[in-house]
C-alpha cells in the first residue's frame, strides 16, 4: 500500500509538472479548441482553449508505469512484464488520438484522421492486446457474471470478437462523454478507482499499480480541466482513457460490470443513437441536443452541476458494482 501511495503521488506530480510546461507551449503554438457552430452557444467562449491535453495524461502514465516496471523487475518479474500490454494499449490508443488531434489542430484538417483509418488503427491495437492477454498473460476466456457471482468460459471464437467489441465500444463511449469541462476525466477517474479496488480484492498487482497511476494522472489533469478549463484532453485523452478502462476490465475478467459502472458513458452513447434514429424517422429531436450532457446544458444546467451529478451517479453505480462481485 505504501508503494501504491508513492506511485499515485508520483503520477499526480508528474502530470501537474507536465501540464505547467505543456499548456503554455500549446498556447504559444495556438493549438486551441475549434467549437462547432451547431454546438451550445455557451461553448463559443471556449474557442481557442488549448486542447490535445491527453498528451499530458499519456506521458505521465508512461513515465510512471516505466518506474513501476523497474521497481518490480527484480523481485516480481511477472508483474513487471504484465504491465507492458497495458502500456501498449495506453500509448497505442493515445497515439491514434494524437494523430487525429494533430491533423485537426495543427495541420488545420477539419476532418482529422479519417474515421475508417482511425477505426482500423484502434482495431489493430485491440486485436494485438486481446491476443496477447490470451496467449502470454494467461487471462483466459473466463468472464464474470455480476450478481450471479459465477464465471462463464466463453469459446475463444466468441471471446475474441467480444473483447474487441468491449474495447471499441468503451472507447467510443468515453469519447462521446468528453464534451464539457472535467466530465470525461472525472467519470474515468471514478471508474478506474473502482477497477483498482477490484484488483486489490483479486490481488492483481499489475492492475493495482497501473490503475493507481491512472488515478493520479486523472486527478492531476482535473486541476487544469475543471470548469473553467485551462486545457481540454482532446481525442488523445478520451481514446486513451476509454481503451484503458476496457483493457483493465478485460484483464480482471469483469467486462460485464462496465454495464453498471460505466452507466453515464453508456447513456451518452445511447442518447446519440436514439437522437439520430428518431430524427431520421420523424425529422424531430427527442433531446434538445445530443450527447446527453448537451441536453442538460440547454436545459440551463451549469457545467459544474452536470459534472457533479454525473460523477455522483457513477460513484453510486460503482458501489453497486462492488456488491455485484
Amino acid at each position: 500500500m505504501d508503494f501504491q501511495i508513492k506511485v499515485l503521488l508520483l503520477s499526480f506530480f508528474i502530470t501537474v509538472i507536465l501540464a505547467l510546461i505543456i499548456i503554455p507551449i500549446l498556447k504559444k503554438l495556438k493549438i486551441g479548441q475549434n467549437e462547432r457552430d451547431d454546438g451550445p452557444e455557451s461553448h463559443m467562449k471556449k474557442q481557442g482553449t488549448p486542447t490535445m491535453g491527453g498528451v499530458i495524461i499519456m506521458l505521465a502514465t508512461v513515465i510512471s508505469a516505466i518506474g513501476g516496471v523497474i521497481y518490480y523487475y527484480k523481485d516480481e518479474i511477472n508483474v513487471a512484464q504484465n504491465i507492458l500490454p497495458l502500456l501498449f494499449i495506453t500509448f497505442g490508443f493515445g497515439l491514434i488520438g494524437f494523430i487525429d488531434d494533430f491533423k485537426k489542430l495543427v495541420l488545420k484538417n477539419t476532418e482529422g484522421l479519417k474515421p475508417m483509418y482511425k477505426m482500423i488503427g484502434l482495431l489493430i491495437i485491440s486485436v494485438i492486446f486481446v491476443l496477447y492477454l490470451i496467449k502470454f498473460v494467461d487471462v483466459g476466456t473466463e468472464t464474470y457474471i455480476p450478481f450471479l457471482k459465477i464465471y462463464i468460459d466463453m469459446p475463444i471464437w466468441i471471446y475474441i470478437p467480444f473483447a474487441i467489441f468491449v474495447i471499441l465500444a468503451t472507447t467510443n463511449a468515453i469519447n462521446l462523454t468528453d464534451g464539457i469541462d472535467g466530465l470525461a476525466a472525472s467519470i474515468s477517474a471514478i471508474i478506474i478507482t473502482f477497477l483498482t479496488v477490484v484488483s486489490i480484492m483479486f490481488d492483481v498487482k499489475e492492475i493495482t499499480i497501473f490503475g493507481t497511476i491512472l488515478i493520479g494522472a486523472c486527478i492531476g489533469f482535473l486541476l487544469f480541466n475543471m470548469h473553467t478549463a485551462k486545457i481540454f484532453m482532446g481525442d488523445t485523452g478520451s481514446l486513451l482513457l476509454g481503451g484503458v478502462i476496457a483493457a483493465l476490465s478485460l484483464y480482471l475478467k469483469i467486462p460485464f460490470l462496465l454495464i453498471i459502472v460505466a452507466i453515464i458513458p453508456i447513456l451518452e452513447t445511447l442518447s446519440v443513437m436514439i437522437q439520430v434514429a428518431y430524427f431520421k424517422k420523424t425529422g424531430k429531436r427527442i433531446l434538445k441536443m445530443a450527447p446527453l450532457h448537451h441536453h442538460f446544458e440547454l436545459s440551463n444546467w451549469k457545467e459544474s452541476k452536470i459534472v457533479s451529478i454525473f460523477s455522483m451517479i457513477t460513484l453510486i453505480a460503482c458501489i453497486i458494482g462492488l456488491f455485484a462481485i
